[in-house]
């Protein structure tokens, strides 16, 4: 067994080092896993629970203050407090106007000053005001055993620069870097805000009802079936039904909808939507912990626990990148001077332009700072995805597998034909049909109870029994009943007749004899047929339908919809056979998704390469098993999501490339003597803030 704890940090500045803690805390004693999200700044741990103590929370500590001093586990955590990690490298007026007057004395020297002397000193001083700290953090991460991070690079190769006499790029080095670190850590910041705000969806109280009137009160305070009010303005704060009022609600924080959506009495109401206009009584559904903004929260918060394979391997590559380039700059620092009588002030030189070069911010940093970026991006439009491993795993989709009914239909049938057979009337046809089904949620059970018109008593159904994928028997006021498709009736060995039809068809017998059927149809979604071309043209080709309903209605749906291969008349184990026959014989090597909505969908979902649920109707237990929500119905957000993954894996690529291309062409410089200090700054911070600029894109609506 094992115990899961999430804590809030502070003073954590550098994505690097958040790596490093996260290692750190990985190799701990009784710690099974570890996940320390940088941008949300949250700490999710999980713990054998033998081990479960105290000392932990210490042992975290002491990793944290030995790799970044100043920094803090929070152990009791404000709910409501989204922000802890203020902006720690924020610097206060005076520090600004001396690093302009540094600033000015560094151009001052370089330009006007002609005294040697005069302009050493000149350097010196901007030297000290703008790498004080640098060179201070270096020595203490020395003595804790932090060798190899950017403090100690840009010490060495500074003060390197300075024994060989490069005074103006010793002093240069410091100030840019310094300038960069402040650009480099606003564009954090503000990437980080864009990724907080989608968490600012959760609600701060909750106006219950109680015998004295109204008590404002803690979400997590209020049980199923307690009355609530939503005034105007308010945010709706758990998952419930409209018992009085009607008002718009403001869903685009769930559903990237705009419009707002009108409700009245009656009318179910998520989470997480604000109030636009009427005063709202509303009873809970569903407690705070599983309501539609609870799961939200936690799908986004604990998004970057799974990790992209691009992110795992610029994780490896950076751990062995920096002490191959350092190891580098040192044998350019020896080897020619010793061996090929290389001028020694020369060659030390080009290895300080290594050292700058070697750090691997511009990777560390962007490249999950995109898949967020992506994440966020999809949750704004109400597509919630549960890792950056999703997104990459989606933007490689070649084959998308459905389900029919309430994922490419609207679920919604209605019993358009019954056919009696042998005597029976119709009227008898629908109240025997609609008793078998009285204790049945299905979308089929629903819409023959509707056509009866009357609640079916329940008292007059016994011997009542469910056969998974196939119907329903029971004892109806004395006669045995049995209710389902074709399967079922060959089970019995009961002979039917066929009927025409497009729908979906319930075949009825009552006891033993062959009654008739009736005829339902469901409705295909509107944006269907539009997102099916959209996914063809994203290149997606092989798109299937698996479904239990029967051929003739299945190949309806999909001749309207352009589907062309249809497996019919399937049972819920079917459906994962057939996937797995789609897997073995997949023709591309790209991933493969499934779109479902019900119970019975789990199996499938969760055995897909990228399983896809649609929320608004989806089961508990499809969503569960989803790698991916669709908060809406809409199938038209499918091809979005593709979208998006695509867009971010090409943002991630961009900065892959930009780094590493940047990083190559001046170490090949430098070992040759061309790139010089000036540029091995601009590759580590100046690159490094491009690509963090480049990853914010995908914040952006």
């Amino acid at each position: 067994m094992t115990i899961k704890r999430d804590y809030k940090f502070t003073g954590i500045s550098c994505v690097n080092c958040a790596g490093k803690i996260e290692a750190g805390i990985k190799n701990l004693d009784g710690i099974v896993d570890a996940n320390l999200n940088f941008t949300l700044s949250k700490l999710s741990i999980e713990i054998a629970e033998d081990k479960a103590s105290t000392k932990i929370e210490e042992q975290i500590q002491d990793i944290m203050n030995r790799i970044e001093t100043g920094s803090k586990l929070l152990l009791k955590i404000d709910d409501n407090d989204h922000c802890h990690d203020k902006d720690n490298h924020g610097i206060s007026k005076m520090t600004v106007l001396i690093y302009i007057v540094a600033a000015i004395s560094y151009f001052t020297g370089f330009f006007l000053v002609k005294d040697p002397a005069f302009k050493l000193v000149l350097f010196i001083f901007t030297y000290i005001v703008f790498g004080y700290k640098v060179i201070i953090k270096s020595f203490n991460n020395i003595l804790k055993g932090n060798v190899f991070d950017e403090n100690f690079l840009m010490s060495i190769a500074s003060i390197g620069a300075f024994i060989i006499g490069e005074y103006p790029e010793a002093a240069a080095v410091m100030m840019f870097y310094q300038i960069g670190e402040l650009f480099q850590d606003y564009a954090v910041d503000h990437s980080k805000r864009a990724i907080k705000s989608l968490i600012a969806i959760k609600p701060d109280f909750a106006n219950i009802k109680t015998p004295e009137g109204f008590e404002r009160v803690n979400p997590s305070d209020v049980k199923e079936g307690d009355f609530i009010i939503i005034r105007p303005g308010e945010r709706v704060p758990l998952d419930g039904i409209v018992i009085e009022g009607s008002s718009a609600l403001d869903t685009s924080a769930l559903t990237g909808e705009s419009l707002p959506r009108e409700v009245t009495s009656g009318d179910e109401i998520l989470s997480g939507s604000i109030n636009q206009s009427g005063l709202l009584t509303v009873q809970v559904t569903k407690v705070f912990e599983n309501s539609t903004v609870s799961r939200i929260l936690s799908m986004v918060e604990h998004a970057s626990q799974k990790k992209a394979v691009t992110e795992r391997f610029i994780t490896r590559f950076a751990a062995a990148y920096t002490p191959a380039v350092v190891g580098f700059a040192a044998f350019l620092a020896i080897v020619p001077p010793l061996f090929f009588n290389g001028d020694f002030s020369q060659w030390l030189y080009r290895a300080l332009v290594f050292l700058v070069v070697s750090c691997p911010c511009a990777l560390v940093i962007s490249i999950p700072l995109g898949f967020f970026g992506g994440i966020g991006a999809a949750s704004k439009r109400g597509i919630l995805v549960k890792g950056g491993n999703y997104l990459e795993a989606l933007a490689k989709v070649k084959t998308v597998v459905f389900d029919k009914t309430g994922t490419l239909t609207k679920g919604n049938f209605e019993v358009t034909v019954i056919n009696n057979e042998n005597e029976f009337t119709k009227d008898e046809l629908i109240y025997y049909a609609a008793h078998a089904e009285a204790f049945s949620t299905h979308p089929l059970a629903v819409s023959v109870i509707n056509k009866y018109g009357n609640e079916p008593d329940k008292k007059l159904v016994t011997e009542y029994e469910e056969h998974a994928g196939m119907g329903i028997s029971a004892n109806v006021s004395g006669k045995t009943v049995i209710l389902g498709n074709r399967a079922l009736f060959d089970k019995y060995n009961i002979e039917i007749k066929q009927a025409d039809s497009n729908g979906t068809l319930m075949y009825l017998a009552i006891n033993g004899e062959f009654a008739g059927s009736i005829a339902l149809e469901d409705t295909v979604k509107e944006d269907g047929a539009k997102a099916i071309d959209e996914l063809h043209s994203l290149g997606i080709e092989d798109i299937v339908m698996l479904t239990g309903d029967r051929k003739d209605a299945a190949d309806s749906v999909a001749e309207r919809l352009g589907i062309k291969t249809v497996f019919s008349e399937l049972l819920p184990y079917e459906k994962v056979d057939y996937l797995e026959k789609i897997i073995d014989e997949r023709k591309n090597p790209g991933t493969i998704a499934f779109v479902g909505d019900g119970i019975n969908d789990s199996p499938v979902i969760a055995r897909a390469d990228i399983g896809i649920a649609m929320g608004g109707t989806g089961s508990d237990a499809a969503i569960e098993a989803a790698d991916i929500v669709m908060m809406t119905d809409e199938l038209g957000k499918i091809p979005e999501a593709i979208r998006i993954a695509r867009k971010t894996k090409t943002v991630v690529y961009q900065n892959i490339a930009l780094a590493m291309i940047v990083k190559v062409v001046v170490l090949a410089m430098g070992a040759g003597g061309v790139a010089t200090l000036w540029e091995a700054v601009f590759a580590d911070v100046g690159v490094a803030l491009l690509a963090i600029l480049n990853a914010m894109r995908l914040t952006r609506k």
